[in-house]
């Protein structure tokens, strides 16, 4: 079963061909934390972006390694795009702009980017 996301004002949203995950990542990153993410990685194969690719622009930091997309309109951030470790291509989609996603209902696997 596929779940959609989007960005705060609808210009962008997107398909995941996966269930909705039981499990999020939380970041400490300077990044993460200051957005306040809640991160599940796809194979990239497995992410659609439905709209909106004219409304995003990329942030890149650190290492360059995450191409970090945003609405231009609203700014929020709901997906990246980048590499796992093994070099293989993965979406980064952020739960929380998830429609019917309970943050407070996933496991939250905490990790320590701060130290990366």
């Amino acid at each position: 079963m596929a779940f959609e996301g989007s960005c705060h004002c609808g210009k962008v949203a997107y398909t995941v061909d996966a269930e909705v995950p039981a499990q999020a990542m939380a970041c400490n990153c300077s990044h993460c934390r200051r957005k306040g993410f809640l991160l599940a990685f796809f194979p990239a194969a497995q992410f659609r972006l439905e709209r909106g690719e004219d409304d995003l622009k990329s942030y890149f930091f650190h290492k360059h390694a995450i191409e970090h997309r945003f609405c231009t309109t609203c700014g929020t951030q709901s997906f990246a795009m980048g590499k796992m470790p093994d070099g293989s291509e993965m979406a980064a989609v952020n739960l929380r702009c998830v429609e019917g996603v309970d943050p407070d209902a996933l496991d939250i696997q905490k990790v320590d980017g701060a130290s990366f």
